[in-house]
């Protein structure tokens, strides 16, 4: 059984659903949900790393922008996004994040995405 250990895109409120500007992404995750999923996948080790880079796109379009990229985990993995220069339409933004285990010197990754459609309102 998969669990969802996140990432949980994060907003200031519930329905903030309009961006203009330059706005903060964040999300979150559930780490007792990560360790169940690592164990049911049989994979041991140490978190030794949790990166977690966003990207975007325009809705109907199949090509992902990069915006940024956080390793704070402290600060929910925020990535600063201006979105001035786009278009007001719709848009959908990802958070794609990476979960590396590290045992015996060998490494093994694992991701999660978690994409959201938003509106760019400028």
């Amino acid at each position: 059984m998969p669990y969802n250990w996140g990432p949980n895109f994060i907003v200031p409120t519930d329905v903030l659903e309009s961006y203009s500007g330059k706005v903060l992404l964040r999300e979150d995750l559930d780490k007792e949900l990560l360790r169940q999923e690592l164990s049911e996948l049989g994979i041991q080790g140490s978190v030794v790393q949790i990166a977690n880079p966003w990207y975007f796109r325009k809705k109907g379009h199949n090509s992902w922008i990069k915006i940024g990229e956080s390793r704070d985990e402290a600060g929910n993995f925020p990535v600063r996004w201006d979105t001035t220069h786009l278009e007001n339409g719709r848009y959908e933004v990802m958070g794609f994040m990476h979960v590396y285990v590290e045992k015996e010197g060998i490494q093994t990754v694992i991701a999660r995405s978690n994409t959201v459609e938003i509106s760019i309102e400028n």
